[in-house]
């Protein structure tokens, strides 16, 4: 009898809580996702970046030094996130592909949560919604609160009112009503009106996201799940005027290295791609002119000014509503950005400034106020990291979960629990490769794979960042002995899934 007790009270440990189970003092959850966001941030140490809310963030918990993302574009990354599985587990690595297809049982972040008892909901950019992506409805308690990514307020802007490519792509446009977006005119790259924070999405976002929790806190009944979506830094550099007056032009930090990385692969460097879509982006040439990169990098943390503003808003209704100590806060960037680095920009790549992102988390009672830690991060760790922290079970839903507990290292930030972190980015039109990659503390090795094995040779990259932060040059011949090393680290993890198409066939990356 006491071997059968035993093993009832196993099997129930081991399940999600049900709403009428998950108890009283249970820790509210926010989860800020913020878009585009690569750590120009002062408590990362950027001296230009006018940051005050996410220092104030960073005063309250954790700063993870060396945090990447798993795959360094939008929809990916967010399913990382939010499924807790790798794109090289699943083969979800582009646009157009919905998880449920492949995996209709899955059980996402947010879902967890709300099997176990949490009132769970969601605002702003959460889920990649477009180019053929849409939400989930099953994540949340309540119809997600979507806003726009894509956004003027100036007619110049839209070349006078029309649909420019990147809002078609965001709006599913395409796969509505068939527009070809190449035919459609180039949206601005940035505008500074002098207007008010709500007349962009970010700033709607934040309002509502404070409405809600006043709503909550009088009417709290079940602990609270609340993913929250910032747009911006994403372009467009949209956003009010007084941000773009925070910063001196001259002040602003150019490009260091614009030259080729000496021995990378042609295909491994990003370039054009997403910022073409915009004017005045040169449409053949990667060679922009200094004050169209001054301005790009302007934008940009301006735009990083404006979203802290609006996560200031969010902490302060936090604190005011009393919700503050028993909250568990969560900061994510879902990849980062490059501003010129090499003549790159945006994501899309498997370098350091597309991959490292801010991740700060604030468990109170588990994190020690202004602390930082070394530990290589995943974006996939915050989904058992989450778990852990609000006494529920380690998740095991029907889709891979690849991420390890960050608790350890909420409770010490010496503790190391792994000794690499992994990240990946395909490559096709022609070159048909996808890139693995490892990061330890000191490298970075990219193995990328052809397509069908034997058609090419695998080709490499090794990475010194503490010789070569700036990485300016391919290692990988001239360190055989660290590539040994590496390769024995990468070779730790399964070969990459066949990329998932649009109708759930595989296909080769």
């Amino acid at each position: 009898m006491k071997h059968i007790i035993l093993l009832f009270v196993l099997i129930r440990a081991s399940l999600p809580l049900s709403a009428d189970t998950a108890g009283e003092g249970r820790p509210n959850i926010l989860l800020i996702l913020v878009d585009d966001l690569k750590p120009v941030i002062g408590a990362y140490g950027d001296p230009v970046a006018q940051t005050p809310s996410l220092d104030r963030l960073a005063s309250m918990g954790e700063r993870f030094e060396l945090a990447y993302c798993n795959q360094a574009v939008c929809m990916a990354s967010r399913y990382n996130l939010l499924l807790g599985s790798r794109s090289t587990s699943t083969g979800f690595y582009n646009f157009g592909t919905q998880f449920r297809d492949v995996y209709p049982d899955a059980v996402t972040l947010p879902q967890y949560f709300k099997q176990a008892g949490y009132h769970v909901e969601s605002m702003g950019k959460v889920f990649h919604i477009g180019h053929g992506n849409f939400g989930d409805e099953a994540s949340w308690s309540v119809p997600h609160h979507k806003d726009k990514v894509i956004e003027y307020l100036e007619p110049a802007s839209t070349q006078y009112g029309h649909l420019t490519r990147e809002e078609a792509f965001f709006t599913n446009a395409p796969r509505k009503t068939g527009v070809v977006v190449r035919e459609l005119p180039r949206g601005a790259a940035w505008e500074a009106p002098d207007v008010l924070d709500e007349a962009y999405a970010d700033g709607r976002v934040a309002t509502y996201a404070v409405d809600r929790l006043w709503e909550l806190t009088r009417n709290q009944e079940q602990p609270v799940f609340m993913a929250v979506g910032f747009a911006r830094p994403h372009l467009p550099f949209s956003v009010p005027r007084k941000y773009w007056d925070l910063y001196d032009r001259a002040q602003l930090p150019m490009p260091e290295v614009t030259d080729p990385i000496e021995g990378a692969p042609p295909y491994a460097p990003k370039h054009g791609g997403e910022i073409r879509n915009y004017f005045p982006i040169p449409v053949n040439s990667d060679e922009y002119p200094e004050d169209l990169v001054r301005t790009l990098i302007h934008g940009y943390y301006a735009s990083v000014s404006y979203m802290d503003a609006q996560l200031g808003r969010v902490l302060d209704a936090l604190e005011k509503n009393g919700l503050a100590e028993n909250t568990i806060i969560v900061l994510w960037g879902d990849h980062g950005f490059h501003l010129g680095d090499h003549n790159q920009w945006t994501k899309h790549s498997n370098y350091e400034q597309a991959n490292r992102i801010p991740l700060i988390i604030v468990a109170p009672g588990v994190t020690r106020p202004g602390s930082s830690t070394g530990q290589l991060a995943e974006s996939v760790d915050i989904y058992p990291t989450l778990a852990e922290l609000a006494g529920l079970p380690r998740p095991n839903p029907s889709q891979p979960i690849d991420g390890i507990s960050l608790v350890p290292v909420l409770k010490d930030p010496d503790a190391r629990i792994r000794d690499h972190a992994y990240h990946a980015y395909p490559r096709r039109g022609g070159v048909n490769r996808i890139g693995q990659a490892i990061r330890t503390g000191r490298y970075r090795l990219v193995r990328w794979l052809p397509a069908e094995e034997g058609a090419a040779p695998v080709d490499l990259e090794l990475y010194d960042y503490r010789e070569d932060p700036l990485e300016t040059e391919n290692l990988a011949e001239s360190r055989p002995e660290v590539v040994k090393e590496m390769l024995e680290i990468l070779d730790r993890h399964p070969l990459p899934k066949p990329q998932v198409d649009r109708k759930n066939q595989a296909i080769r990356p």
